[in-house]
């Protein structure tokens, strides 16, 4: 796809809209037809011998009923314009955001979070800016066509000097493309770069404030801040060049057509309707010369623009930008019900997993031909010594690190979409370092679910939060900071756990949620997740014993693949790295 259909695809999501909005905007345009060409009767009638036929009043009220008419038709054209030119916005950052959200956690975006929010930003509104400026285009060229043929009856001549500009005009954004290009590139780059390290800082203070590291942050943000100053200024004077080229060849154009003007008028080649006709005119046809030329800037930093969205989408194609697909603007339209249910056939009874394997391009490292066998109800821990693959092994099963090979089958049926598969009320997961929100516990508990009042008591108990919740000053309303700062390691954990719980899935997946616990949570957390759900399945990360002690089946993993495998009194009995495990002689980390 290149940018000329990247636009088109942009103009066909709502054709309506946009035949609407050019049609708006093509009368808006062409409306000054008519009070040059009362201007030029009106100074047409004035003459010596003759009485005037149309009277200055009539002349103003003429001119004033136009201009009414003309700012009706603004108005107009400002609801179509709005309705069309931000839903193109708003589809390519929901396309954008679909995707990312459905690529594994590897292959999410190739930048910093704050480097795809200028993408999510400046670019969508570059392509935005050049698609809304085609209606201007279409309208304004129209205007060039009537007033042309209109003027080319009257003088030739005249008509040639007032539309040669035009072509400098061309010439002149042909020949810039390159510069201009390069120039535009540069200035998103630089962008991308101060807003990911904002991005940076914000969240690593304690981290720059341990190592004594504010001044070399400071100063390298100073840097990147002065080098996008610098690429900002290029590609702005650039574009103000060009637009100074566009205006200074126009003003050429209205010096020559002046003199001519003259000149004819002298020999009574020229009446005084003529010569203000074209002088009205020549207002209009200026800004469509100058517009024009706009246009075409705009369109080649579109370019930058598509080709810069096109590397985020890594590979997929670009056609996914521009997906029809409803925004749900309308109160309560496209709304998808957050708890779903499963039919009894599509409830776990067994999870299998052939043959998974994953390795990190950067590293070579991770897991090799794992293999799962988890029957309804079973309990199933993974443990291993540091980097031995136990989250990589989770999180490709989640999809979200994507599979090199291997085979997840839910009930005998093969799963091929994995990170769209393993959900709620599929499955419910718990990541090793727990993500909250600058919201209230209830809100990063709920996510947006619907609350039901048993589900959310339920939650609470199991992830043994009731007495935490009666020190919060607010209970479940308690606003908890940033990251959940103003709660402990142990309480995001179980406020984690409650989140997970809440969603009464078929599969729960633990990633070492009971490692800021103390032991006698951690026991009460398990018995009680037994008590309450003893049909649950359960895939647990972990290194302690209270975990060990409940598992039905153990998977002991050393350098990415499987060591070895049994009930607990087995492996301690076979496996020296479990024993090592459970009697504490090797720290263990997910």
């Amino acid at each position: 796809m290149n940018t000329f259909q990247y636009m088109m695809r942009l103009i066909g999501y709502r054709k309506g809209w946009y035949i609407a909005n050019a049609l708006v905007w093509t009368i808006i345009y062409l409306m000054p037809i008519f009070p040059g060409l009362i201007t030029k009767a009106f100074f047409d009638s004035l003459k010596i011998d003759d009485p005037v036929i149309y009277g200055t009043g009539m002349l103003v009220a003429l001119l004033i009923g136009v201009a009414l008419a003309r700012g009706i038709s603004v108005w107009i054209g400002f609801i179509t314009d709005v309705n069309f030119r931000f839903r193109m916005g708003m589809l390519i950052r929901r396309n954008l955001l679909e995707h990312v959200q459905k690529e594994p956690g590897a292959k999410a975006i190739p930048c910093s979070p704050g480097e795809a929010i200028s993408y999510f930003r400046d670019d969508v509104d570059q392509s935005e800016e050049a698609t809304s400026w085609s209606v201007d285009v279409f309208g304004m060229t129209c205007f060039a066509v009537v007033a042309c043929f209109i003027l080319i009856r009257i003088d030739a001549t005249m008509t040639l000097l007032v539309f040669l500009p035009l072509v400098l005009v061309v010439i002149a954004a042909q020949l810039a493309t390159t510069k201009l290009q390069k120039y535009r590139t540069a200035s998103r780059e630089a962008t991308s770069q101060v807003t990911g390290a904002i991005s940076e800082m914000f969240g690593n203070v304690q981290a720059i404030q341990v190592a004594g590291a504010e001044k070399r942050v400071v100063d390298r943000f100073r840097g990147l801040s002065d080098n996008r100053r610098k690429t900002m200024l290029k590609d702005k004077l650039m574009t103000e060049g060009l637009d100074s080229i566009f205006s200074n060849t126009v003003n050429l154009g209205t010096g020559l057509i002046l003199l001519l003007a003259g000149a004819k008028m002298r020999g009574g080649e020229f009446a005084i309707g003529d010569f203000a006709l074209f002088v009205y005119y020549l207002t209009f046809v200026t800004q469509f010369i100058a517009n024009f030329g706009r246009f075409l800037t705009y369109y080649k930093q579109m370019g930058v623009a598509f080709s810069r969205l096109t590397w985020i989408l890594q590979g997929t194609s670009a056609r996914v930008l521009t997906l029809y697909r409803s925004l749900n603007l309308k109160k309560g339209e496209g709304k998808v019900p957050v708890t779903a249910t499963l039919k009894e056939n599509e409830k776990l009874e067994l999870l299998k997993v052939k043959g998974l394997s994953y390795r990190y391009p950067e590293t070579g490292r991770g897991i090799d031909h794992i293999n799962l066998h988890m029957p309804r109800g079973s309990f199933t821990v993974v443990t291993g010594p540091i980097g031995s693959g136990k989250t990589t092994l989770v999180r490709v099963l989640l999809g979200l690190l994507p599979k090199d090979s291997g085979v997840v089958q839910w009930n005998g049926q093969d799963v091929d979409d994995h990170g769209s598969f393993f959900i709620p009320p599929r499955s419910a997961y718990t990541a090793q370092v727990p993500r909250l929100y600058s919201d209230s516990l209830r809100d990063n508990i709920l996510l947006g679910q619907p609350e039901n009042e048993d589900q959310m008591r339920r939650a609470i108990h199991t992830s043994v939060m009731e007495e935490d919740l009666r020190q919060l000053p607010h209970g479940l309303d308690t606003m908890i900071g940033p990251r959940g700062v103003k709660l402990s390691g142990g309480q995001v954990q179980r406020g984690a756990a409650a989140r997970m719980l809440v969603r009464e899935a078929e599969l729960y997946v633990f990633d070492d949620l009971s490692s800021a616990l103390d032991v006698e949570t951690e026991k009460k957390l398990w018995n009680r997740l037994f008590e309450e759900r003893g049909d649950a399945t359960c895939l647990v990360i972990s290194h302690r014993k209270a975990a060990l002690s409940q598992a039905d089946h153990i998977i002991v993993m050393k350098d990415g693949y499987v060591e070895a495998e049994g009930t607990l009194d087995k492996l301690l009995e076979e496996s020296e790295s479990l024993r090592q495990l459970w009697h504490g002689d090797q720290e263990i980390k997910s």
